[in-house]
């Protein structure tokens, strides 16, 4: 898991929507999380700069700021695979940047300078379902 920049993010991969709006959450971000199959999890929306959503337990966000960003609940896959909603604004084929977030939600960003900085960074691991 690469840091683009001294005292910058910390970047698990490229994950890419597939049709049905379906990514696979890389297996370091999952474990780090402490994801489980079929959990419930909710979806909130990003940053205005870098736009994209974070996925958090519901535990985690209940207090926290963050929570005021709620966009929908979802539930994980046995593979590490979640399926977004519409309103998490993604395209089939867009290509998301997981990073490492507060410790509340796990970031996928669809623009901004850590996504323009990790197109110059041919060693991040890009993640599909299969």
């Amino acid at each position: 898991m690469p840091q683009l920049a001294k005292g910058g993010k910390w970047v698990f991969g490229w994950c890419v929507v597939r049709l049905n709006g379906e990514i696979r959450i890389p297996p370091v971000a999952y474990a780090e999380y402490g994801f489980q199959p079929g959990e419930s999890v909710i979806i909130i929306r990003g940053s205005r700069r870098s736009g994209g959503f974070g996925i958090g337990r519901p535990a985690k966000l209940a207090n926290s700021p963050l929570g005021s960003r709620f966009i929908v609940h979802a539930t994980l896959g046995a593979d590490g695979q979640v399926t977004l909603p519409p309103e998490a604004g993604v395209q089939p084929g867009e290509r998301l940047l997981s990073v490492r977030g507060s410790g509340l939600a796990l970031g996928f960003l669809q623009r901004g300078p850590i996504y323009e900085e990790a197109l110059n960074h041919s060693e991040i691991e890009l993640f599909m379902v299969a």
